[in-house]
């Protein structure tokens, strides 16, 4: 591995522990790998939930995500393979296709759906959920269409690193947040090959294998397996492919609240969430706009 690469890290955080995805289905019957759930909120605080899918039948699939809402939180849809149209309340649509991401910050609350633009063929890619501080909870919602083009890349010996949020070996990302300053990494990794990223020592950090087999501090990370790295005050991580390899590494600024979640509606309290739903009855999400979309 070139020097640019390894440089920066003397020695790698440990695997605290490797976690195996629960088989689930959400939306419409879209079948799919929880990698994150509720039991992991606080351990990997500001991440709150990670779901991976990889479906060639469109059985698996073809239903999406209709119409729901969100609030107090942020979602970011990575898509490796497939096409899905997005459409929200606050008047947004995209279509995400191969290769790219897209950054909805739900805050004071939306509708949104996300369904299928394909019949048949692979449907593969990752739902990240990012926790919003109290104080940003109720912001106004957005919504970023983040094309495969736009997403910055690091490459040296044969690796490739796609950017998607924070910064890896002097590249920024496509996205910078405050207050959680995330940190989202595709690694595509030949077999042999060794990566290393610099990890702020009080950031919570993760890597999920989704090809192949990873290699962290000498702990084997098989496909789809999970690996919640140790808070072990070590500079970084590095990873060495075991096999041709695709690594998601995510890292993040905890944010120490309370979490308070009730389906799709993550706050810092029992009366938050109350009001939330509340509004939510009320139509405040806004969800006569999404029809008309």
């Amino acid at each position: 591995m070139n020097d640019a690469s390894t440089r920066s890290v003397t020695h790698s955080r440990a695997v605290e522990r490797l976690v195996r995805g629960v088989q689930t289905s959400d939306g419409a019957g879209v079948r799919l790998t929880r990698v994150l759930g509720r039991e992991l909120q606080r351990r990997l605080d500001p991440f709150l939930m990670l779901d991976a899918f990889r479906n060639d039948n469109p059985d698996d699939y073809i239903g999406g995500f209709p119409d729901h809402p969100h609030r107090g939180f942020e979602t970011v849809t990575y898509m490796i393979a497939g096409r899905m149209r997005h459409n929200d309340s606050a008047g947004n649509e995209g279509l995400l296709e191969s290769g790219g991401a897209q950054w909805m910050t739900a805050g004071s609350g939306l509708v949104h759906s996300e369904l299928p633009e394909q019949v048949e063929g692979l449907m593969e890619g990752f739902q990240l959920w990012l926790n919003l501080p109290a104080q940003r909870k109720m912001t106004p919602p957005s919504y970023r269409d983040i094309p495969a083009g736009a997403i910055p890349e690091y490459a040296g010996a044969g690796v490739r690193v796609r950017v998607l949020a924070g910064e890896s070996h002097g590249v920024a990302g496509a996205v910078a947040r405050p207050d959680t300053e995330p940190l989202i990494l595709d690694l595509h990794l030949p077999a042999g090959a060794r990566f290393a990223q610099p990890l702020p020592a009080a950031h919570n950090a993760f890597a999920y294998t989704y090809r192949g087999s990873a290699r962290i501090a000498g702990v084997e990370v098989p496909d789809r397996h999970m690996a919640i790295l140790a808070n072990d005050g070590a500079p970084g991580v590095e990873i060495e492919a075991g096999s041709d390899t695709r690594v998601l590494l995510v890292a993040g600024r905890p944010l120490g609240e309370p979490i308070a979640q009730h389906g799709p509606f993550v706050m810092n309290t029992a009366d938050e969430l109350r009001q939330a739903f509340a509004d939510f009855q009320r139509g405040d999400f806004g969800r006569t706009v999404l029809r008309a979309s």
